[in-house]
């Protein structure tokens, strides 16, 4: 079956997995962004400052980064269909905490917990993969990333008027709490309604749990070197909480946390090399081998896409505010409401560009979608209040399908690598975009939004330049079964 006869009408087979799994991916991201359109009512009934607000902002993503590389081990050992429903439930808790919270500390810990919902997006990289061809695998799997993503703007839209309806100052406490019991049922739906693998299909293993495996040497020394930002970028977010940024936490408590993450990455150094130790002392067959540069240059690549989607999606608003307010008269409500067409896009932009991935090469088509990323980037560093407010949306939207068709083509490749590290592959590089948000974030409070595109256009062009080192998919990859036979896995 080709990808155009990929009939989306269907419930039945590997198309019922996919909806079934995209609507898990939806209602993680509703609990996870729900906070976001309630946020000046929850700030008023709780009395929250300025710098509060900023600190509920900053750790709603603090854990996302570390979690997603532990849900990828999960997936991998224990397999999708139970990691996917355990999160959903046990994501439900925090958002029951964040919900009828009384104080701000008691908002920040539920919030702060609420991370680890947002780690769900790798569970279905790696169900989706199990379920259909190489030759199917990147509309597939950008229709589970595009639509499950719109869970965040359905938030958006919904969660205000449910407020309204329970009504009252206390509104949004019932409608944050709606999202908590909504994951806590469609976890019993989704354990109840999907498997890991089709049929007579084996779900295939890591040999070790606790880091990915790699086959050479010099693989290994890559793996490590590119854990290093993901340590930084917590390193940073604990910073933002320091005195130096908005005082949560105070100076002893600060170094206490910078000691504990860099104890944290010296285990994570211990178990890459533990669980590689023992293959690597060995001559490992040429089928069984791949190349680590290939989850690298994507880590980079959902960096410089998703990261700066994130980035900007949070900036946006204000952006348009800002600029056009005094020459053209827009509003704050219509600034956002412009501004949603940057994350709308995902319907279309994500599963288009997982099928032209597939229709024409993982990366020729990565490449495109970079290199339009740098020129809309660059030309809405162009954008003044002299420029009519519907040719802004426009390039915006225009660059904002680059972006998103970009996050499409990377998870079109990440299934083709190894299948049983599928889930730790996706975690890293998922791991990847939140750094790239943090850190874009991180350089607009220092800049001129102008310069602030203008800085990720850059990095798109080194961008650009790494993903031409990125091999296209080929032949098959070898994974070896309980019995000791090897399966070989199409890859194109």
């Amino acid at each position: 079956m080709s990808a155009s006869k990929l009939n989306l009408l269907s419930f039945s087979g590997n198309v019922k997995i996919l909806h079934l799994t995209w609507v898990a991916f939806f209602t993680s991201f509703v609990v996870w962004f729900n906070h976001a359109p309630l946020m000046l009512v929850i700030s008023e009934t709780l009395n929250m400052s300025k710098s509060e607000i900023k600190t509920i902002l900053i750790l709603n993503v603090a854990l996302t980064i570390p979690s997603r590389i532990i849900i990828g081990i999960l997936v991998d050992k224990f397999g999708p269909k139970r990691t996917y429903s355990s999160l959903l439930a046990l994501g439900s808790i925090p958002c029951f905490m964040f919900a009828f919270a009384e104080s701000f500390e008691q908002l920040a810990l539920a919030r702060f917990f609420m991370g680890f919902v947002g780690a769900g997006f790798v569970i279905g990289i790696r169900m989706v993969g199990e379920w259909f061809p190489a030759r199917q695998v990147g509309i597939a799997e950008g229709i589970y990333g595009g639509w499950g993503n719109f869970g965040s703007a359905a938030a958006a839209m919904s969660l205000p008027t449910l407020a309204l309806i329970y009504g009252g100052p206390e509104g949004w406490r019932y409608a944050v709490a709606t999202t908590g019991v909504m994951a806590l049922v469609y976890s019993v739906i989704y354990f109840f309604s999907v498997s890991d693998t089709p049929k007579g299909s084996t779900y295939f293993k890591p040999k070790k749990a606790g880091a990915m495996e790699v086959t050479s040497i010099w693989d290994l020394f890559f793996y490590i070197l590119m854990t290093i930002p993901l340590y930084a970028t917590l390193t940073l977010l604990t910073w933002k909480l320091s005195p130096a940024g908005v005082s949560l936490l105070s100076l002893p408590a600060a170094i206490s946390i910078y000691f504990g993450i860099w104890i944290l990455f010296f285990y994570n150094v211990y178990k890459i090399v533990h669980v590689n130790e023992e293959h690597l002392s060995q001559p490992i067959e040429e089928i069984h081998k791949y190349k680590f540069k290939q989850v690298a240059i994507l880590d980079l690549a959902y960096l410089i896409t998703f990261g700066s989607e994130l980035a900007v999606v949070s900036m946006l608003p204000m952006f348009f505010y800002e600029t056009f307010h005094e020459s053209q008269g827009v509003t704050m409500v219509q600034a956002g409401l412009l501004a949603s067409g940057f994350a709308f896009m995902n319907l279309v932009a994500r599963p288009g560009g997982g099928w032209i991935s597939d229709k024409f090469g993982r990366k020729l088509s990565l490449t495109i979608f970079i290199l339009g990323l740098v020129a809309g980037y660059f030309i809405m560093s162009r954008i003044t209040s002299d420029w009519p407010v519907l040719l802004a949306v426009a390039m915006t939207m225009v660059c904002s399908f680059f972006v998103q068709a970009g996050e499409g083509a990377v998870f079109a490749m990440v299934p083709l690598i190894k299948r049983r590290m599928t889930g730790q592959i996706a975690g890293m590089v998922g791991a990847y975009g939140n750094v790239g948000a943090v850190l874009f974030l991180t350089v607009l409070s220092f800049v001129s939004p102008s310069i602030f595109f203008m800085v990720i256009a850059s990095g798109a062009l080194i961008v650009l330049i790494a993903v031409q080192f990125i091999e296209e998919p080929s032949g098959h990859m070898a994974e070896v079964m309980e019995d000791g036979t090897v399966e070989m896995i199409e890859v194109e």
